[in-house]
């Protein structure tokens, strides 16, 4: 082999510029595959590479396989959850209904003794007045027993209230009326009532007319009426109860005040919480549950009637209710000679319903009885039966002047209502009573509709001898 040649110096310049050349265009190649490997990188759902952005949508599609199994599952979770939850929302309708089923059953079973209790009682009562006894003791012992059938009377009312109010089934029956048509009698009887123990009761009226459930009202009404009679001093300061009416704008506010202990403010939200009762007085006579202002706040938010009460301890308390005004509608009220606002009604010792011809529809005997004894207090000559059809077969010579009559009554036999509208066929211009111990709005409404005058049970004898005198 040859010996090498020595490179020349013009030999090496070349190739010195050769490899110059060869790296400026390795670099522009270079930049040119960086170029293209961005361009293809960023045409990719994945900033990685091609081969990345595969592996990206294996991972996406077992993401998405993943998840839909789940969801699958969830679905079937729910729909074993809704019908786990249909189950239980047809046992507790089953249960309400049930439980309404014991409501009317209860309302109408236990409330029909005590109605004819109440019936011999207020009778009795009135006899042992007319008759003057020198020795008081019996009217004593008749006063005593009234009082204690009026306390269990409360008791279940208000048990029945609450049962009906936690069931959902108490529905308001709102309709116009005047207002006398209820204060006047609620403030003849707590006059009395309040006076068997030393109290003043003073009453402010209002010939206004109000919209409202008359019956529910009288509920709330009463519960405020009795919470002030339980607390208001005895002895050396005379109790005073003052039940009133005041106009504010398109409401009537219906005031019940007291010149009792009051109530600190700490304890004006507890005392309409259930199961609280405010201080017992020193006589230990509150007979409650602490339920009666639970009833009145649940009542007063049914029928949307602003409920407020105002205190100074020490010096008394005053619940209020706002009812709507409305002008008056053709509904059973006040006579024209009803007493004045404020005035007492008829004595008991008078007979406001001398020889008025009364028949009565009624089949339970003792509830017919206690009614008879009652009427033919107040001077009315009385007929009872358990149909209409017997009464009509008695071919009496008078016919009635007023009809009272049972709603529920015997199995078999169409209701009062009915029978009711069978007698007005022969005498259109009946007046009719309807005595139930159905709360029920649509009862009501019915009743109200056909023009008759509607008594819940047990019968309040002065409720019942307003709508008596007035149907004369």
């Amino acid at each position: 082999m040859a010996p090498d040649t020595p490179l020349t110096d013009s030999r090496k310049d070349g190739l010195s510029a050769e490899l110059a050349a060869l790296k400026a265009r390795n670099r522009q190649l270079e930049k040119i595959n960086a170029a293209l490997i961005e361009r293809v990188e960023s045409s990719s759902p994945s900033p990685s590479a091609p081969y990345a952005a595969f592996e990206h949508a294996v991972l996406l599609a077992d993401q998405v396989r993943e998840r839909t199994d789940t969801l699958h599952r969830t679905l079937d979770e729910l729909g074993a959850l809704n019908r786990r939850l249909t189950a239980a929302k047809a046992a507790s309708e089953a249960a309400n209904h049930s439980k309404t089923r014991f409501l009317a059953a209860i309302s109408h079973d236990l409330l029909q003794p005590l109605n004819a209790a109440r019936l011999f009682a207020s009778a009795l009562e009135e006899q042992l007045a007319r008759l003057a006894l020198d020795d008081p003791t019996p009217a004593e012992l008749v006063a005593r027993l009234g009082r204690s059938l009026a306390d269990v009377e409360s008791l279940l009312g208000t048990l029945v209230d609450i049962s009906r109010l936690d069931a959902g089934v108490l529905t308001a029956d709102v309709a116009t009326f005047p207002v006398r048509e209820l204060l006047d009698v609620l403030a003849e009887e707590y006059r009395q009532l309040g006076a068997a123990r030393g109290l003043e009761l003073h009453y402010v009226a209002s010939h206004l007319s109000v919209e409202s459930d008359l019956q529910l009202l009288a509920r709330v009404i009463r519960n405020f009426l009795s919470n002030a009679l339980r607390h208001v001093p005895d002895g050396s300061t005379r109790g005073r109860v003052l039940l009133g009416c005041r106009r504010r704008g398109d409401w009537l506010e219906i005031t019940v005040a007291d010149n009792g202990p009051g109530i600190a403010e700490h304890q004006r939200e507890v005392v309409f919480q259930e199961f609280r009762r405010l201080a017992p007085r020193q006589d230990n006579e509150q007979r409650g549950l602490g339920l009666g202002l639970a009833i009145v706040k649940r009542i007063t938010g049914l029928l949307e009637h602003p409920l407020s009460l105002a205190s100074t301890p020490g010096r008394g308390a005053a619940f209020a209710v706002r009812v709507p005004i409305r002008q008056p509608a053709n509904v059973m009220g006040p006579a024209a000679d009803a007493p004045s606002p404020g005035q007492p009604c008829a004595s008991p010792l008078a007979q406001p319903l001398l020889d008025t011809v009364i028949w009565v529809v009624e089949d339970d005997r003792e509830v017919c009885a206690g009614m008879q004894s009652l009427l033919e207090g107040w001077g009315a000559s009385v007929h009872c039966a358990d149909t209409a059809e017997v009464l009509l077969q008695q071919a009496l010579a008078a016919p009635p002047e007023v009809l009272i009559v049972d709603h529920q009554l015997g199995d078999g036999q169409p209701d009062g209502l009915a029978q009711a509208q069978r007698l007005r066929k022969r005498w259109p211009d009946l007046p009719v009573v309807v005595i139930s111990a159905d709360h029920s709005a649509p009862l009501k409404a019915r009743a109200r509709a056909l023009g008759f005058g509607f008594l819940l049970k047990p019968v309040k004898p002065l409720r019942l001898r307003q709508l008596l005198l007035h149907c004369r």
